[in-house]
């Protein structure tokens, strides 16, 4: 996958998580940002429970997931 798919893609996941978990996204970058986090966070999440997600749609969902992931633990970071 290309440089420029990276990026389209973490832009959608970060905008995607951005609106499930406080309804709204983060801006241009902090969508990509979020989303890239998220794409890591999500591949590792997947390979643990033994689970592949292939082409543009399961970068997308793998992305996402780990997007939420990402903004579930921030958020229980900024209350403590």
């Amino acid at each position: 996958m290309g440089f420029i798919a990276w990026l389209i893609i973490g832009g959608l996941a970060g905008w995607i998580a951005g609106n499930i978990m406080r309804g709204g996204g983060f801006g241009i970058l902090g969508n990509i940002g979020v989303g890239i986090v998220g794409a890591l966070i999500g591949g590792f999440m997947f390979s643990l429970l033994g689970l592949e997600a292939g082409g543009f749609i399961g970068s997308l969902v793998t992305a996402t997931v780990g997007a939420v992931v990402l903004l579930w633990i921030i958020a229980k970071v900024r209350k403590t």
